[in-house]
């Protein structure tokens, strides 16, 4: 079994980012990190998946946690349609990040990958070492990249968090994000996205229809991930 990590981060929406993984096995631990000068957050969480994947020998086990829903659902339920319907959206655009889509499937088909979803900045050591190295990589700041025993890395202690322990502090996060002020609501509705700056506008829009979406962002780039997610077929 493999326990794997993973984070994107970027400085604008395009701009420069970073991603950063963390994988865990057999005694020993590695960290992975890179940069591009023109990305979306987007892509770099997909960028962390698709190399921390490639890490993990063929044929083997591993579980991902990753704060990207967008990652997690479009792996394990968008891509269904997007194949089916010639890598095209429901409202017939092409699927954005394509190339790196194709890549992770690729990666998935040769392995036994579970994803796990894990809220962000919740005290889970893996995902917060995977943010710092994203987020310094998208600032172009210099970061020394561990690879070796796990009793002599700095965060062993990120084997110690159960699934349980895990599903807790998720569930944490989700009450103070509950809590939070929001900067936007997002809703979908019959494929058309729009963004609403109050509860009341979102309400209206959405209640009472079927198949209605919609999600509350705590912040500019926020929103732009949820606008893009869910201009996705789910």
């Amino acid at each position: 079994m493999f326990t794997v990590f993973t984070d994107g981060a970027s400085r604008g929406n395009p701009g420069p980012g970073g991603w950063g993984s963390v994988i865990v096995s057999r005694g020993q631990a590695t960290e992975l990190g890179g940069a591009e000068k023109n990305t979306t957050n987007n892509r770099m969480e997909l960028t962390a998946a698709v190399r921390a994947l490639r890490e993990v020998p063929t044929g083997e086990e591993a579980t991902i946690y990753t704060d990207s829903s967008y990652v997690k659902d479009g792996i394990t339920k968008w891509v269904l349609n997007w194949r089916r319907n010639n890598w095209k959206t429901q409202a017939k655009q092409d699927v954005l990040n394509k190339d790196l889509w194709l890549e992770l499937i690729h990666e998935v088909e040769v392995r036994r990958v579970t994803w796990k979803y894990v809220g962000g900045h919740v005290g889970i050591l893996g995902n917060e070492r995977c943010d710092h190295i994203a987020t310094a990589f998208a600032d172009g700041r210099e970061v020394k990249l561990y690879k070796g025993a796990l009793a002599e890395y700095d965060l062993p202690q990120i084997l110690d968090i159960s699934f349980d322990e895990l599903k807790v502090l998720a569930k944490k996060s989700g009450s103070a994000r509950s809590k939070a002020r929001a900067y936007s609501y997002i809703s979908s509705v019959g494929g058309k996205v729009e963004v609403h700056r109050t509860w009341a506008e979102c309400e209206r829009r959405v209640k009472g229809v079927k198949g209605a979406r919609f999600r509350k962002s705590l912040d500019a780039g926020e929103e732009r991930a949820i606008v893009a997610e869910f201009g996705t077929p789910a």
